[in-house]
């Protein structure tokens, strides 16, 4: 397979696999409490992890200025250090926190914030641009979006960031960025068990690279998730939020999306792949724009993850047979 795909019509290009960094962020929560990130983590085990996904050929790692309250950005800034101009860094604004109690306070739609929130995150990354800069407000209003469109059309001009793009699932705010110049991507959920047919329509049509969050279902793709065994109490599928499917309260994986899984198994465990890798592989297929961002916590996991890209991606007839099982 090709490793590398272009983001959109920006012509920066990257590997068809990224790296997604909202667990490297550790621990944080919201007002109430609310875990938000993945549970602990070890931030030498991180910088080793994504050092070595460097080293295995991954070129894009997507990260945000809220995971982790600014965590994220710092250790993903330290584990490239004189590496930065070897790989292509996305990150996101709108949301307000606090980083001394690690929590999320808010968020801000304002064009005058757009600069502040870059500003920070160019300082915690160690870099003197952002090659990807997302709006992270899923849910902004359209004429409010339209404006932040202006405002990175601007930012593009000053040599700040080379491109932008909105992380939302709903393509007809999708449609509103995709209407700038510099606009590359979407980034927006998508994976064997959450297909996103109007998504990847909308990327075709406007030339948008799909960067494709949850690409292993929050850990249900890995084989790795049993139903009924809860996680620790720091992880946000411990007591999963609306938009999270697939876990239940203090009781792990939903049993009716496991048995899914194992339903898909012998498919995406073809040619020798993990499942993990199986579930990339259908990215793949499914559209020529996807560049999945798995999470990883581990060396172990990066190395597992980056070796998908070997194996490229599953055939039609696959594709065809996983929507058959799915009854798409």
């Amino acid at each position: 397979m090709e490793t590398n795909r272009t983001l959109g019509r920006s012509g920066i290009e990257v590997s068809a696999l990224g790296f997604g960094c909202w667990a490297i962020g550790g621990e944080w929560q919201n007002t109430d409490g609310q875990p938000l990130g993945w549970g602990k983590v070890d931030d030498d085990e991180s910088v080793r992890a994504v050092q070595r996904a460097v080293d295995l050929g991954v070129t894009f790692f997507d990260t945000a200025d809220t995971y982790g309250t600014g965590h994220s950005e710092r250790v993903l800034g330290r584990a490239l250090g004189k590496r930065r101009a070897d790989v292509v860094i996305a990150t996101k604004w709108g949301n307000v926190f606090d980083e001394e109690t690690r929590t999320l306070t808010g968020h801000d739609d304002s064009p005058q914030y757009v600069r502040r929130a870059l500003a920070a995150s160019l300082k915690r990354l160690g870099t003197d641009h952002i090659d990807l800069y997302q709006l992270h407000i899923s849910d902004a209003e359209p004429e409010r979006a339209a404006e932040l469109r202006d405002v990175c059309e601007e930012l593009v001009g000053e040599g700040l960031i080379r491109a932008y793009a909105w992380s939302t699932d709903d393509p007809a705010r999708a449609a509103v960025f995709a209407r700038g110049e510099h606009c590359a991507a979407v980034q927006h959920a998508a994976n064997v068990l959450q297909d996103a047919p109007e998504m990847f329509a909308l990327c075709e049509e406007s030339g948008l690279a799909s960067i494709n969050r949850s690409p292993l279902a929050m850990g249900l793709l890995t084989g790795k998730q049993a139903a009924g065994r809860a996680l620790e109490a720091g992880d946000i599928r411990n007591t999963p939020p609306a938009w999270l499917p697939g876990f239940k309260q203090d009781a792990g994986a939903d049993a009716d999306w496991i048995a899914r899984v194992d339903a898909l198994r012998d498919i995406l465990t073809s040619d020798g792949r993990t499942p993990a890798q199986g579930a990339l592989a259908w990215l793949w297929a499914r559209s020529a724009r996807t560049v999945p961002i798995p999470g990883f916590r581990s060396v172990e996991q990066a190395e597992q993850n980056a070796g998908a890209m070997e194996k490229g991606p599953l055939t039609a007839g696959q594709l065809a047979e996983i929507d058959q099982f799915l009854q798409r």
